[in-house]
């Protein structure tokens, strides 16, 4: 049991924060956020307990958090899936206020183009690019092949940037 513990602890530690923003950057909101990911790891603790083969710890809670992002909505009926308001953090707090300024308008045009890709392009950009997410790790938790996840990966950062430059 402990070692069971020790494991699970291990994947929490490992994913928690990860699960975190990705379901924050679908949600929009801190509280539903943390409400969401809790839920997350209790199931991913109650399959583990109930000794289910899990090949790909990441792979399965990710694919729990998506699916409880998607309940959500359905329980409220809304249908904005991404917001990337944790992404002006980034910002250096030693640049000056025109750079602050040029780079907070480029982060709101890349947070309402965002919102405008289907959701699997914006899920692998946001865990390539986001959580430094190894292609061959999205193509697992999404199960599909790694070159799949390349053209998709490509497609979806080509139709980011048309719709950027419609703006």
């Amino acid at each position: 049991m402990d070692n069971t513990r020790e494991q699970f602890s291990n994947i929490y530690d490992q994913y928690i924060e990860k699960i975190y923003r990705f379901v924050y950057l679908k949600v929009n909101s801190q509280e539903i956020a943390e409400d969401i990911t809790s839920k997350v790891f209790l199931k991913g603790w109650g399959a583990y307990m109930d000794k289910k083969e899990i090949r790909n710890p990441g792979a399965f809670l990710y694919q729990i958090a998506g699916n409880m992002v998607i309940d959500h909505y359905r329980e409220k009926g809304r249908t904005k899936i991404v917001s990337a308001e944790n992404i002006p953090q980034a910002i250096d707090p030693g640049a000056n206020l025109q750079d602050m300024a040029i780079l907070s308008s480029d982060v709101n045009a890349v947070k309402v183009a965002m919102q405008k890709l289907k959701k699997d392009y914006q899920d692998i950009i946001m865990w390539h690019y986001l959580d430094d997410m190894p292609i061959a790790e999205v193509a697992k938790i999404m199960d599909k092949p790694a070159g799949t996840i390349r053209v998709m990966l490509h497609r979806g950062l080509k139709e980011l940037k048309d719709i950027i430059q419609e703006s």
